[in-house]
């Protein structure tokens, strides 16, 4: 009974969210994804970590398709930005190593907080 109502209420939130609303969510969907397979990988459950790895993939895929690189400088720099998160992410998938994770989860989090401070700035 309550997943069924909790499922709407997601469902909905995604439905009217604006479209700034819709870009952190991925943002912050990117950073607990690509979180929960650092842990996979340190708990060696190779499947969890390969279905987290790639969902974070999946997100920055969304991010590069839904970036406007004729806006500028700033826009192909960060398209390049979320082109190397995605390799290495694959990069680590492949080889399931925690260290290529330690490396780009930060990153993963600067693009997270860069976005939610734009919205808070557009917002003013």
């Amino acid at each position: 009974m309550y997943s069924n109502g909790y499922n709407v209420y997601k469902n909905n939130t995604v439905n009217y969210a604006s479209k700034e609303q819709l870009l952190l969510m991925l943002v912050e969907g990117a950073v607990r994804f690509c979180k929960m397979g650092r842990q996979a990988i340190i708990d060696k459950d190779v499947k969890k970590a390969h279905d987290a790895l790639i969902r974070t993939q999946d997100i920055f895929s969304e991010l590069m398709i839904s970036l406007d690189t004729s806006q500028g400088d700033w826009a192909v720099q960060l398209f390049n930005v979320y082109a190397f998160i995605k390799e290495k992410l694959a990069e680590a998938n492949m080889t399931k190593n925690v260290e290529i994770i330690d490396e780009i989860l930060p990153l993963v989090e600067d693009v997270s907080e860069t976005w939610h401070e734009a919205y808070k700035r557009a917002k003013k």
